[in-house]
């Protein structure tokens, strides 16, 4: 493949970054003069570690990896639009996508003038391996598969992802956002084999911290390098430092509520097999299920009225008819389920 060097940017091969008052100190003090701070508040009055070091340290044993192979960022969608500037020159480059998929790669794509080329997924949502390697070009710099997938919530076969993680000359991005629900294997485990290959992965999923706004892309150092060289320079406060460092230092929490959300997922299979208007329910190794249903709009627009908000992926590619309903907590699918027997009844009047 390509080195890293020939699919970097030139400008941001050349820039040199921003260098902040807390990265060019190491070391321990106790006067600091260099950030132009309000010095008389206390706590949250000085800026945050600008890598994090604590959290990741905590971090480490999580994904197997040292400090230097983890970027910390605000949320996935930050590490999806730095791996665009990163690599792809707008107006010039291209990214590789395989609908239907997560919306935020295009979003990005259409951000920084980048063309997105669209290889569909084929009709059980695994990837055209052959297809995907045959549109990639000089231009094609990044290659993004969702697994497990959404909306599907299927897993991408592990076999199909390493083909293409060795056939695409470029950069992988494999984004696990659901992979703590999934019995497969992370993608992390070829970050050492693998110098083109990015995983990303988050803490508003499984781990419950949505509203902290806290994803990482776990990458061979030399690309990790290049996030930091490029990321704004305190880009994670220290209230999510904190939170998230004090979620992960009992893993119990977060191990129960995984076994809690994939034993409601399987209760929550059962109970809508049995709707009429059920007509596919799409195997899911994610905290959500796409179902394909009769008139997914109009239930859908029921459950609206019903004060139950779900997703409409009708209008998505290979996605006709589809709902994707979150798997929620016991008391919430009991409504759920409630307010669509209650549907179906009227339907068959």
């Amino acid at each position: 493949m390509r080195t890293l060097e020939q699919l970097v940017c030139p400008h941001i091969l050349n820039m040199e970054a921003y260098s902040s008052a807390r990265s060019e100190f190491k070391g321990k003090a106790s006067i600091f003069l260099d950030a132009n701070e309000n010095t008389i508040r206390t706590t949250y009055n000085r800026y945050p570690d600008p890598l994090q070091a604590n959290l990741k340290q905590a971090i480490e044993p999580l994904v197997q990896l040292n400090q230097e192979q983890i970027f910390l960022g605000n949320g996935s969608d930050e590490a999806i639009d730095l791996l665009m500037r990163i690599f792809c020159i707008g107006g010039q480059d291209a990214i590789l996508t395989l609908p239907p998929t997560y919306g935020m790669y295009n979003v990005s794509a259409s951000l920084n003038a980048i063309k997105n080329i669209e290889i569909p997924l084929d009709a059980n949502y695994q990837p055209n391996v052959a297809a995907v390697l045959a549109a990639q070009n000089e231009r094609t710099k990044i290659l993004f598969i969702c697994s497990p997938n959404n909306p599907t919530g299927n897993d991408v076969d592990l076999e199909k992802i390493e083909q293409l993680i060795e056939g695409f000359d470029g950069i992988v991005v494999v984004d696990e956002a659901y992979i703590h629900f999934s019995t497969q294997a992370s993608c992390v485990q070829w970050i050492g084999k693998y110098p083109n290959l990015v995983v990303l992965q988050t803490f508003s999923k499984a781990w419950g911290m949505a509203g902290i706004r806290l994803g990482m892309a776990l990458a061979n150092a030399e690309i990790i390098q290049l996030f930091n060289k490029v990321k704004p320079p305190y880009n994670v406060n220290v209230l999510t430092q904190e939170y998230a460092l004090g979620q992960l230092q009992d893993l119990r929490i977060f191990k129960e509520d995984v076994a809690n959300i994939l034993v409601e997922r399987e209760e929550l299979i059962t109970q809508l097999s049995a709707l009429k208007f059920v007509i596919k329910i799409y195997p899911s190794a994610a905290n959500f299920l796409l179902i394909k249903v009769e008139a997914a709009n109009q239930i859908y627009q029921y459950l609206v009225e019903q004060g139950i908000i779900i997703r409409n992926r009708s209008r998505v590619l290979l996605c006709d008819n589809c709902l994707r309903i979150t798997v929620g907590t016991k008391q919430e699918n009991a409504v759920l389920m409630q307010r669509l027997k209650a549907y179906s009844k009227t339907i068959l009047v």
